[in-house]
């Protein structure tokens, strides 16, 4: 350790539960307005300057390559809602979007929604969310993020006049739910300590008065409230990671009682989508995949839910989308989304044909049930994002719009696969590769292989076009679909969470070693990446393994699982004691202890390693990355590269803009070659 690295102080605190004591020393880190956290982060924001400091030039060019590609005067292709054409507008040279409308007919004047690159000015952060326009078309709400905490304050704007009114509501979810007199809207209140969002508000535009209408004292749960695509009800959802329930008013009378649909159970989730009258439901009742049901409005108990699609052991229900003589169904069947079309009158069916090995597939904007057409969206590892609508009468694609990518680009120099690795109890765990035909080396080339592996997200093979920094030079770009994600059905996400989530590590090293084994790099080229929860996958799998990465990046990475478990004031945690599990039970207590990276630290070699994070970040705290570093620092035994690069002015999702972000994708990209010796 040279005499320029830095170095935190230690300050022993003792934490003890169930009889066992834990020593952290740098539990002091955990205070963002201590200077001497701040001096400590900026020191290690230098080091990491130094460090790379070398490969400046070279970030430069990554950066203008990546932006390069990104046509900056564009549009999106526009949706109909409620007699208008909405959508975003981007100009040469500005970071945020700008969000227009046109009444009834695409040949009409633009109207300007609301520029955000006016609102941002002044602001090193400036985070837009959950514009909502009144029934009658005239209003406009919008949240506002100013440091990326995910705190947002309330605004609403004429569209009749272009004033923007400071509703002086703070620290909500940034979305509203309107009631059809345009008088009212719904919103969803954080707790100021714990961020959980935990009660829901009626705020009248009259009376700039505000009455809280639910609050959720289970600290398990969240709250939020949103309006039907049939406008006809205000709902409000509650949610745990094992249980769901709903409540619901009508829009046009909404001073009456919230009125229950199924009252809240363990293991029970639901959800709920309105046509006619009757409710959709989505739901996991007798049906691990889940199976859609529905119910009159007039009795939504469950005894009275009748089955529209039974449970399938070999199909995951992800999704609906209601029209008027249509259903559509996103479903999951062996790993991959599908999209299903089945005719009310005839119960005929048919499913979309994407033809490729991996893809992702989604049902996209549809706000009218009047129609035949169905927007959907569709990218893979080799195919920029596109936009289709498809006529589900006629059985017809329409292409409306591809991701332009500037430069020299074209999807033919790119070959995709999807392989399998076998996970060490005999599961088979897909993967999805893509590289650039002409660069692909028998001896193997440097491979980045990317997983998160939580919260039953999946991760699907998309497009995206800054990775061709990486694809061009050589690498191969990996996604592990471990257990812990939700790829393979409902039973990949239960095998990976909890008592079993040891298979979510041991699936990615199965993957890490499988890719070396056929050849398609070596251990000498292999490195590895996950954010998040995927940086608590990090964090584990180099504890787990010997020297089988070259280097590995970790972005935002929830690392100090025990503890932050233990602390229920910190964002996330209740909620999330059906994920982890909850420590303050002896048995969970060990067992994430037992994988916990920041406690699992030992004295060994450790790959090079850039660690990443933002001060201001609700998700995962920036004391987490920090601890994680100082005590690598203290207890490695290689000299190998670890860096930590503290985003000051953002939070979980880092800069934001469309471009700015693109800064930290250059360091990481950077640090990548530079451990490899590329130089260009």
């Amino acid at each position: 350790m040279s005499e320029n690295t830095p170095k935190a102080k230690k300050i022993p605190k003792e934490l003890t539960i169930h009889d066992h004591t834990r020593i952290d020393d740098y539990y002091w880190l955990n205070d963002r307005e201590n200077p001497q956290v701040v001096d400590y982060l900026n020191q290690e924001n230098s080091y990491t300057d130094n460090a790379l400091e070398h490969t400046q030039d070279l970030q430069q060019k990554l950066y203008d390559e990546i932006i390069g590609r990104i046509k900056q005067q564009d549009e999106s292709v526009p949706y109909y809602a409620n007699e208008y054409y909405y959508y975003v507008k981007f100009f040469e040279g500005k970071e945020y979007p700008v969000y227009c409308r046109k009444h009834l007919n695409l040949e009409n004047e633009e109207q300007v929604i609301l520029d955000v690159n006016v609102l941002a000015e002044g602001h090193s952060y400036y985070q837009v969310k959950g514009l909502n326009v009144s029934q009658d078309n005239t209003l406009v709400a919008f949240g506002v993020d100013t440091n990326g905490r995910r705190q947002y304050k309330l605004y609403i704007k004429n569209l009749l006049n272009n004033e923007i009114t400071d509703c002086e509501i703070e620290n909500t979810v940034g979305g509203v739910a309107w009631t059809n007199d345009n008088a009212v809207f719904f919103y969803a209140e954080k707790d100021p300590q714990s961020l959980r969002p935990n009660r829901i508000l009626r705020y009248s535009l009259k009376t700039k008065e505000r009455e809280v209408v639910y609050t959720e004292d289970d600290n398990t749960f969240i709250t939020f409230v949103y309006k039907t695509k049939s406008r006809k009800y205000i709902m409000i959802g509650c949610y745990s990671t094992v249980s769901t329930e709903y409540r619901f008013v009508d829009a046009d009378n909404y001073h009456e009682d919230f009125r229950i649909i199924e009252p809240r159970k363990r293991d029970l989730e639901y959800s709920v989508d309105h046509f006619a009258e009757k409710f959709y439901i989505v739901t996991n009742d007798q049906a691990k995949n889940f199976k859609l049901v529905e119910t009159s409005i007039h009795n939504t108990s469950r005894e009275n839910w009748k089955d529209v699609i039974a449970h399938r052991s070999d199909v995951l229900i992800e999704a609906i989308e209601i029209f008027k003589d249509f259903l559509v169904v996103e479903e999951r069947q062996k790993g991959l989304p599908q999209l299903r079309i089945i005719k009310w009158d005839d119960k005929s069916e048919h499913y979309l044909d994407f033809g490729e090995p991996a893809y992702m597939a989604y049902i996209s904007v549809n706000r009218e049930f009047d129609t035949s057409l169905l927007r959907y969206g569709y990218t893979s590892l080799t195919t920029p994002n596109s936009t289709f609508d498809y006529n589900m009468n006629t059985k017809e694609k329409t292409l409306l719009k591809q991701q332009t990518v500037l430069g020299d680009f074209s999807s033919d120099r790119y070959q995709s696969e999807r392989i399998e690795a076998t996970a060490q109890d005999g599961v088979k765990v897909p993967i999805s590769l893509v590289y650039r035909k002409d660069k692909k080396n028998d001896a193997g080339n440097p491979l980045l292989l990317y997983a998160y592996g939580s919260y039953g997200h999946s991760i699907d093979p998309s497009f995206s076009s800054a990775r061709l920094s990486l694809l061009d030079r050589g690498f191969i770009f990996a996604i592990a679909h471990i257990r812990g994600g939700q790829e393979m059905g409902r039973g990949w996400y239960e095998d990976g969470k909890l008592f079993n989530k040891k298979n979510t590590f041991s699936d990615f090293i199965a993957c890490s070693e499988h890719v070396i084994e056929k050849g398609y790099t070596t251990k000498d080229l292999l490195f590895a990446e996950g954010g998040s929860a995927g940086g608590l996958l990090m964090g584990a799998v180099i504890n787990m393994s010997e020297n089988l990465y070259r280097g590995v990046i970790a972005a935002v990475p929830f690392v100090d699982v025990v503890t932050t478990m233990l602390d229920d004031s910190i964002p996330l945690t209740t909620g999330e004691y059906d994920e982890w599990g909850n420590p303050n039970v002896k048995e969970y207590y060990e067992y994430m202890l037992s994988y916990s990276p920041y406690d699992n630290v030992t004295a060994k070699d450790y790959p090079n390693m850039l660690v990443t994070t933002g001060l201001h970040d609700s998700q995962v705290q920036y004391w987490e990355p920090a601890k994680w570093v100082a005590k690598l620092r203290d207890i490695k035994t290689d000299n190998n590269l670890l860096l930590l690069h503290t985003d000051m002015d953002s939070g979980h999702g880092g800069a934001s803009g469309r471009f700015k972000r693109h800064k930290l994708t250059a360091l990481e990209y950077a640090f990548l070659f530079h451990l490899l010796g590329i130089k260009e």
